[in-house]
């Protein structure tokens, strides 16, 4: 008799160890997921603004020096005598400005390749991600916060992860993964 008492106390202290351990595994569950949203969107909008950034390039300044410096001169030559040598200028800057918008072109084209390329990588990973967390948190609360601090929207933040447990909200993973985005698109936007 004793020993089927100690296999039920056994039991019972190994269903509070799995309940202790589902809840620590609850509070780290929302901060590593926040902290994946946060690395996913910072990441796109540093890459993002790596894009507008290297579009100025150091040959594009000089042309842009060059054809100023064209076109001052050429305005210079105001007298009927020295017209030839204004056209000349003039059509000589016209040349540089043609070569100047062919070079943007270039790059532009270049920097858009290269940058939505990761950009996309970024954002397939990000989907990934997302749906193993789903996969993973499916019916498994990722937190749990007071019913009183989330009131008319209790239900909403519980969905997929089960019914209101001992006056907490236990809050699933898609509506954890949508506050954080939304979060972490407002910090970004701050920060970068």
């Amino acid at each position: 008799m004793a020993s089927a008492e100690d296999d039920t106390v056994k039991a019972l202290i190994m269903g509070e160890e799995e309940t202790l351990g589902g809840e620590s595994g609850i509070s780290l569950a929302a901060p590593v997921i926040f902290l994946i949203v946060v690395f996913f969107q910072f990441g796109s909008r540093w890459l993002e603004h790596l894009k507008k950034s290297a579009s100025k390039d150091g040959t594009e300044v000089q042309l842009r020096a060059e054809i100023k410096q064209l076109l001052k001169e050429a305005s210079s030559f105001s007298q009927p005598s020295s017209f030839a040598q204004a056209a000349k200028l003039r059509r000589l800057a016209a040349a540089k400005e043609k070569e100047l918008a062919n070079r943007e072109e270039m790059l532009k084209k270049e920097i858009k390749l290269s940058y939505d390329l990761y950009l996309k990588v970024i954002f397939i990973l990000k989907i990934a991600t997302y749906f193993m967390l789903i996969c993973w948190y499916w019916r498994t609360p990722v937190a749990a916060i007071s019913q009183h601090l989330v009131q008319p929207f209790g239900r909403l933040l519980s969905w997929g992860a089960g019914g209101p447990s001992n006056d907490n909200v236990l809050v699933g993973v898609i509506p954890w993964l949508i506050l954080s985005t939304r979060v972490s698109k407002f910090v970004s936007r701050v920060f970068l």
